[in-house]
């Protein structure tokens, strides 16, 4: 199969350049159109992804070479593009900054050369002139597989600064495609994490991607960029797809299919959990769930028979007190996990779990305590499942990523959910009856046999 979308890969020589606001204002330029605009986002981060589902209308999906593997970025690309006439690609860091110590891994400069994709480097020119040129140049030919298409110039200052940029650049040989004026930016809060996610500040939010459009549509030459989205080859890779991921039954285990129970599993949702890939839902699907979301923050029961639970990533120190406030759901929580139904909790999940989290009550299922702390742990993980439990099979291997300031701290004969293997070895999470809580935010995709087995352990618990 061969497979054409036109696509471009937003990056930058580094973070803080103006990724987010020219990739979110170009596919919400695009989507004013009339185009069926595509959203993707290099790396793990789950932020960026709400602000182009909102640019877009449609869910913003995450392509990491590290969490999935180089061979799953093209199908996972062309699947979320299905039915698209063009797809923005917003990079991670600066374009050659992977996974540390792993060389290209996880860059976006990998991501571009997997998807056939020319590049356009968004320069933050604020501090030089003639200078642009040394630096367009250096990227556009330190690997000659990525193609450096044109360039974007961001927090310029004038008409004269424009001159200069631009003279520089002609002699470079870099085209052109847009600039942005630094008195025009726009302005998005972040915190501790990255930016405030879309749940928390909605009707804000789309304040700020209207005007992200706005300026990108008045700096930059969008029939240029469409044409150079146009310009990508063709992908001979096939759409991923979650029932063909789960089409090879486990040894010994049937396949999803007719005639079994429907379990539903709840999904956690809501401005406190706002962190989850869409493969994950499509995976439970796919292996014979129905999925049912709800908000923690409002609901004060779980859907009428929930017989697994899915509690993702977020920000729960954000919403501790209101959270703690919701005792009736907290009790249920509690008492699904006693009954050993399936739970998978993922670092906002983890602490939901918890005794408590700085001193407020949280669902009691672990015995543990949290806080928030003033350092950041943040990485790229390699770990391996030390036992069974309903999320994953002893021996497992899985990739994940760590991006917190809290720390948990265990009571005592707590079992481990992941030995991590690099960058250090530790034991990490928590396996107790049907719960699997830990901080690491995996990408199921990559091992999908993972939904399959939780979904059969929601059939049989």
């Amino acid at each position: 199969m061969v497979t054409s979308v036109p696509r471009l890969v937003i990056a930058a020589p580094s973070s803080g350049s103006g990724k987010t606001t020219v990739a979110t204002g170009l596919m919400a330029a695009f989507a004013a159109r009339g185009l069926a605009v595509s959203p993707h986002k290099v790396g793990p981060d789950y932020i960026d992804p709400g602000y182009h589902a909102l640019a877009t209308g449609r869910r913003g999906r995450n392509l990491d070479a590290y969490l999935c593997g180089p061979e799953l970025v093209a199908p996972l690309f062309l699947h979320g593009a299905r039915g698209c006439d063009i797809a923005v690609v917003e990079g991670v860091m600066g374009l050659y900054d992977g996974a540390a110590g792993e060389g290209e891994l996880a860059s976006t400069a990998q991501v571009a050369k997997l998807l056939r994709a020319p590049v356009v480097l968004v320069v933050d020119a604020s501090s030089q002139s003639r200078s642009v040129a040394a630096l367009v140049h250096g990227f556009a030919s330190w690997d000659p597989r990525v193609r450096v298409g044109g360039v974007i110039l961001n927090k310029v200052a004038s008409d004269r600064h424009e001159e200069l940029l631009r003279e520089a650049l002609d002699a470079a040989g870099v085209p052109v495609l847009g600039v942005l004026r630094r008195a025009r930016q726009v302005a998005t809060p972040s915190r501790h994490l990255g930016l405030v996610p879309v749940a928390e500040r909605e009707a804000a939010a789309v304040d700020s991607v209207r005007a992200m459009a706005a300026q990108v549509s008045q700096g930059c030459d969008l029939d240029a960029l469409a044409a150079l989205a146009r310009s990508a080859g063709a992908l001979p890779d096939a759409p991923w797809d979650a029932a063909e991921a789960l089409a090879a039954p486990a040894p010994g285990r049937p396949g999803p299919g007719a005639g079994q129970p429907v379990p539903r599993v709840a999904v956690a949702g809501g401005a406190a959990f706002t962190f989850s890939y869409a493969e994950h839902t499509e995976l439970l699907t796919a292996a014979g769930a129905e999925v049912v979301a709800f908000d923690p923050l409002r609901d004060e029961r779980l859907p009428e028979g929930t017989a697994g639970l899915v509690v993702g990533g977020g920000f729960p120190e954000v919403y501790a007190g209101e959270l703690s406030a919701n005792e009736p759901l907290r009790k249920a929580v509690a008492d699904l996990a006693l009954s050993g139904a399936p739970v998978a909790a993922e670092c906002a999940g983890l602490l939901y779990l918890c005794r408590e989290l700085d001193g407020r009550p949280m669902c009691g299922v672990l015995d543990a305590t949290a806080r928030m702390t003033e350092r950041l742990t943040l990485g790229y993980r390699d770990a391996v499942a030390v036992g069974d439990s309903a999320l994953a099979a002893a021996g497992t291997r899985m990739r994940g990523h760590e991006f917190h300031r809290t720390a948990v701290e265990p009571g005592a004969g707590t079992a481990p959910a992941w030995g991590v293997r690099a960058p250090a070895r530790r034991v990490e999470g928590f396996v107790q009856q049907g719960v699997h809580a830990s901080y690491l935010h995996t990408h199921w995709a990559s091992v999908p046999g993972v939904a399959r087995r939780f979904v059969e352990r929601c059939r049989t618990s």
